[in-house]
């Protein structure tokens, strides 16, 4: 657990916004795990999200093994192709003009947890409208608390695809009836990378 500190309510403000402001998706990371003990403080982060009716039905999935994490991540490559190839918008071949993730796809040494060596998962047990938007929020909690630790990390959309796989999520102990909502690639970013400025917020009213 985050021990509480004796900062004022202003301080503790001006943390939180920092953190905020800072955090931003990281896609090079160093190949190496986060210790077990920095795993549990972003999972004790987590589980402080907001959550409709006291409910927390959040679960967590943490993958450190790089053969499973290679695994998964070919096979989110093929199932992205093929869906692609499916619903008629078909993938332009490498090197095509506007070929879009074309040639990602197409690359057998890309990882799609871009080389992070962990990566959790972020799971409902018995998924609702209201269970998926918890786990949403205690994966904005979880990537925040890795901007404080100093820690990099990525939403990785396509991995969902793969994990939730009926074979893939039995070979990781996630119950049938169980969907992965969201998967964070996490660890040291390779590089400093600049943040990219924000569109200024859109206000349809202000009353």
């Amino acid at each position: 657990m985050i021990e509480q500190t004796s900062a004022t309510p202003g301080e503790r403000s001006t943390n939180a916004l920092a953190f905020i402001y800072q955090r931003h998706s990281v896609r090079a990371f160093k190949p190496t795990c986060l210790e077990d003990s920095t795993i549990q403080l972003l999972l004790d982060a987590a589980v402080h999200a907001p959550t409709a009716m006291h409910e927390e039905p959040w679960r967590f999935v943490v993958i450190q093994n790089r053969a499973v994490l290679e695994q998964v991540s070919d096979l989110a490559k093929r199932l992205a192709t093929a869906s692609a190839a499916e619903d008629g918008r078909l993938l332009k071949p490498p090197g095509a003009a506007g070929e879009g993730i074309a040639s990602i796809l197409a690359d057998r040494d890309f990882n799609i947890f871009y080389d992070a060596g962990t990566a959790i998962a972020i799971c409902a047990e018995q998924p609702s409208e209201f269970d998926i938007a918890d786990c949403w929020l205690a994966a904005e909690n979880l990537m925040l608390a890795a901007a404080a630790l100093g820690l990099g990390s990525c939403c990785i959309g396509f991995a969902l695809a793969a994990l939730n796989d009926r074979e893939v999520k039995a070979s990781l102990g996630i119950p049938e009836a169980g969907r992965v909502v969201a998967a964070i690639a996490l660890g040291k970013p390779q590089e400093s990378i600049p943040l990219v400025p924000r569109k200024p917020p859109v206000v349809w009213n202000w009353i």
